[in-house]
């Protein structure tokens, strides 16, 4: 792979970031309001986004820029099992299917603008409220950093060097978004979509035919994963039970997320969720051929610094400058649609869950407005510091835990929808269990996501955030039990 710069992938590139940048500032004149001033408006788009819309807003924040990176790159070096994250894209839109046009219909009637604006509306507790807020946020600052090491991967690959071209890339990103909100994101998702389907499909269909065929794209893995005696095509026998609570518990927390829940929110009605439950698997698809390329990166020999830099360097070996330059750029711009949804976000999170309810409750609907756009540059800012004095490892350890912890907060935010059974108190106990509990498991075991597990027979591995989540579940159950009942009023 080359580090030097090649004038006319850059210069494609360049056209389409500028590209995006200007529909990022026109974006704060589409469908404007007549006051934008309003944390609808900014942060929610006026939860009047549509089928088609809300079909690019969610899909674009939820297959990243650092999926296209990372997944090729989990089965460029693991094979088989890096293919976890087929079944939860699709285990993933049924539960979406049942549970997000209810959630939708609450926030809608209420005036909710968080996950945790929710939870206090059904149980009136500000200590769980703030549990659900500040887990949001954690989780969400290493998701925005991982843009970032999306966008390194493509720097690098451009013959940028640096922290500089990263920076500037951010701070074109914070500008848009403070002055459009939602809207920025909205409009860019379908440039962003349309070029990573162009990309994937020219990859999948003509980088095989460079290569010898499907044929010898899997012989070659096959080969290379014997030689260093790791990693496989199929499944090992000790993988089933880690790979199904991978897929599990991935689906379960994808859309517990802030920018997804972001989404969601933003949507014209429930039917429109509903619509984009049946429309969305078309990502599936994508990611499956996306997914393929790491098996590609085999056959083409590549030499790699990084696992992360398999899909960059195809594009850089087998097409021609100008197409290397447009994939690049899609890749990119992926980056940044997720990252500004992200920010989005937890800005709200900030606002509503925070600032509203311990700095100034009297707080204007303008004023919140302003606190929101500038809670967003902040979050940005932080993200950028984390890629920066970090080492990207670390930043990767750090996602894994984002999930672990995002999942704690699905008995809060969903079992409030169907029943009042549960009070604030059980499921505080079971939210500190799990997250706490979870975050322990994962330092015991090196900072990685599976946890051992023998019942008398031989050992197998199984997802912390299933682990997690049960504990949490039970805990809420035992302890909700046990706390003497008291009405709760359910808004």
């Amino acid at each position: 792979m080359t580090t030097e710069i090649d004038p006319t992938a850059l210069a494609i590139f360049i056209f389409f970031f500028a590209l995006v940048t200007v529909m990022g500032f026109v974006a704060a004149r589409w469908r404007r309001p007549e006051n934008l001033a309003h944390i609808d408006e900014w942060g929610l788009g006026g939860r009047k986004f549509g089928t088609w819309i809300t079909w690019f807003l969610v899909g674009g924040d939820f297959y990243t820029a650092y999926t296209v990176i990372a997944v090729p790159a989990l089965v460029y070096t693991v094979g088989a099992y890096g293919f976890f994250a087929l079944p939860y894209t699709i285990v993933v839109y049924p539960f979406v299917f049942m549970v997000m046009p209810v959630l939708w219909k609450r926030a809608k009637e209420n005036g909710y603008v968080t996950a945790a604006d929710v939870v206090h509306g059904q149980y009136g507790s500000r200590a769980l409220e703030l549990a659900i807020a500040l887990t949001g946020v954690i989780a969400t600052m290493p998701y925005i950093a991982l843009q970032l090491v999306g966008m390194t991967a493509v720097f690098k690959s451009l013959g940028l060097h640096g922290e500089l071209p990263l920076a500037v890339a951010f701070i074109i990103l914070a500008l848009y978004t403070y002055s459009a909100g939602l809207r920025a994101p909205a409009l860019i998702a379908f440039v962003k979509d349309i070029m990573i389907y162009i990309v994937v499909i020219a990859a999948i269909a003509l980088i095989p035919t460079k290569l010898g065929g499907y044929a010898n794209v899997f012989a070659a893995a096959d080969a290379d994963f014997q030689a260093k005696g790791a990693g496989s095509l199929v499944l090992a026998g000790n993988q089933y039970v880690a790979y199904a609570t991978l897929a599990l518990g991935s689906a379960l927390a994808a859309f517990m997320y802030p920018h997804t829940l972001t989404g969601i929110f933003a949507s014209s009605s429930g039917n429109t969720i509903r619509k984009n439950a049946i429309l969305l698997p078309a990502y599936t698809l994508l990611l499956g051929l996306l997914a393929l390329l790491g098996y590609m990166g085999h056959a083409a020999h590549l030499k790699l610094d990084s696992a992360n830099d398999v899909v960059p360097a195809l594009f850089q070996t087998l097409f021609p400058s100008w197409f290397a330059g447009f994939a690049f750029a899609a890749i990119a711009i992926g980056a940044l649609v997720p990252a500004a949804v992200m920010s989005i976000g937890a800005a709200n999170l900030f606002t509503r869950n925070f600032w509203k309810a311990y700095v100034n409750p009297n707080v204007t609907d303008e004023g919140e407005y302003k606190v929101a756009k500038r809670t967003s540059l902040v979050v940005k800012i932080g993200a950028l510091l984390v890629i920066i004095l970090l080492p990207t490892q670390f930043a990767l350890d750090l996602q894994l835990l984002g999930g672990i912890w995002i999942l704690q907060t699905l008995p809060a935010l969903v079992f409030g929808l169907y029943s009042n059974w549960f009070k604030a108190p059980g499921l505080l106990a079971g939210w500190i269990v799990g997250f706490f509990g979870g975050t322990y498991l994962v330092w015991l075991n090196g900072l990685k996501p599976l946890h051992a597990i023998s019942l008398g027979g031989a050992p197998f591995t199984v997802y912390i955030g299933i682990l997690a989540l049960i504990a949490n579940i039970v805990v809420a159950v035992v302890v909700n039990l046990v706390v003497p009942a008291r009405a709760v009023a359910r808004t």
